[in-house]
């Protein structure tokens, strides 16, 4: 007999059943309770609901725990590119050299946009927010290509993520293009992924930049760090979306403008501008964390703790190694990470920051490394909906192949009004 959890409402026993997890996890499934008691259950956020049942990516975060298909963070940070991570994360498994290939051909056929695309960066103006420009544009995608709407079969689904993955890198190369008012660079069909990103960013028509291999290095791991994180706000969103049988494009369009909310991709943002106030005010980082935990002070701790991880967050110690790596590579010499470093040897001895796990997280050293490549602030989230994709794609191909799928459809507990009744206008007061 499978395992239940015993619920007593109004002096009747309920049975619910257990679902356990390939790890295990353990949930009550109360996917039936409404029905058989007439409840539901209040859950703000959340915080403590699974919505679905996922092969992607698993989380443990009072251990410290990443894995994207079952294979540790660590691994895929060591041994993969950004293009074999999305690989594994979109279709489930590591990639033969065949597939790799077949795969980066596609990316490279479908890196230019369609030539009437390019007349839409004319109509935003220099201060267009740069989201807001790829979450348009991505939905926009979809005009000029009609087969990516319904993909058929297992190639079709291949062909657009590949076309989005491909794409959404343009995109955002041209938006920071036409915000500065530089030609916008087409792409190049002789250079890898992360290069002809960078490529597209920073080249002019008199000037070609070759990146460093380091910062291709750097930016490779930036991005496959990023790749997928279970189920975060703009990764429901994205599966809320496509639940409805939504089109990858618009789920994924969806995905991005949740991303846009500062406290989910705009957090390594505020972390460069916290270190760049306490250098420019010339703040001693102990004293500036003794203002931290003065509630009077107004002043707040950016990139520490996370809603998931209870202990070190995986990624940020990957990515503070590739940090010092790069900087010391190309010679560069960042004021900003010394008073990062700073921060966090005080909060590793602060009983006040351990005793509330507030751990450095992914965003701490990132805005660090984006910094030092040269990527601008207002371009930090666009970098992160970029390494994001593969993660967004697959769980939009989880829902769409799912056949037993049914439309999001949450629940709510009113709190307004009981009952009122239309006044005239001439009679209200």
């Amino acid at each position: 007999m499978s395992e239940t959890a015993k619920l007593t409402l109004d002096g009747k026993e309920y049975e619910l059943p257990i679902i356990e997890s390939s790890v295990g996890d353990k949930g009550i499934d109360i996917s039936g309770l409404r029905a058989e008691t007439g409840y539901i259950t209040a859950d703000s956020g959340y915080g403590n609901t699974g919505s679905c049942q996922s092969k992607i990516t698993f989380i443990d975060g009072e251990k410290g725990i990443l894995r994207y298909r079952g294979y540790p963070i660590e691994e895929i940070a060591k041994n993969s590119s950004f293009i074999e991570a999305a690989y594994l994360v979109i279709f489930g498994k590591l990639c033969t050299q065949e597939e790799r290939d077949d795969f980066a051909k596609l990316l490279e056929q479908n890196a230019a946009l369609p030539q009437p695309m390019l007349k839409h960066f004319d109509g935003y103006g220099s201060d267009g927010q740069p989201m807001a420009i790829l979450s348009a544009m991505v939905n926009s995608l979809t005009a000029y290509d009609p087969s990516v709407m319904h993909p058929k079969d297992e190639s079709d689904v291949t062909y657009a993520a590949a076309n989005l993955m491909s794409s959404v890198r343009t995109i955002a190369a041209a938006s920071y293009k036409a915000s500065i008012g530089e030609p916008i660079m087409p792409p190049r069909y002789d250079m890898k992924y992360v290069e002809n990103f960078l490529h597209m960013m920073f080249s002019k028509p008199y000037h070609e930049y070759v990146p460093e291999p380091e910062v291709a290095v750097a930016l490779n791991m930036f991005l496959a760090l990023h790749a997928d994180h279970e189920q975060n706000c703009s990764t429901s969103t994205v599966r809320m979306v496509a639940s409805s049988q939504a089109n990858m494009y618009a789920s994924c369009a969806a995905g991005i403008t949740a991303l846009w909310g500062p406290l989910h991709g705009g957090a390594n943002v505020a972390v460069v501008q916290m270190l760049q106030e306490i250098q420019e005010e010339g703040l001693d980082p102990e004293k500036f964390m003794d203002l931290v935990k003065d509630k009077k002070s107004g002043r707040k701790l950016m990139g520490f703790g996370h809603r998931v991880y209870k202990n070190f967050d995986p990624r940020a110690k990957i990515l503070k190694g590739a940090c010092f790596d790069m900087l010391e590579k190309l010679n560069v010499s960042d004021p900003l990470l010394d008073v990062a470093l700073k921060l966090e040897e005080v909060a590793l001895k602060d009983d006040y920051f351990v005793e509330r796990k507030l751990y450095p997280n992914v965003d701490f050293y990132s805005g660090i490394i984006l910094r030092a490549i040269g990527i601008p602030l207002d371009m930090f989230t666009v970098m992160f909906a970029i390494g994001r994709m593969p993660g967004w794609i697959a769980n939009w191909k989880e829902v769409h192949d799912d056949p037993k799928a049914r439309i999001y459809r949450p629940r709510q507990i009113y709190t307004g009004e009981v009952e009122r009744h239309w006044v005239p206008r001439s009679e209200r007061s």
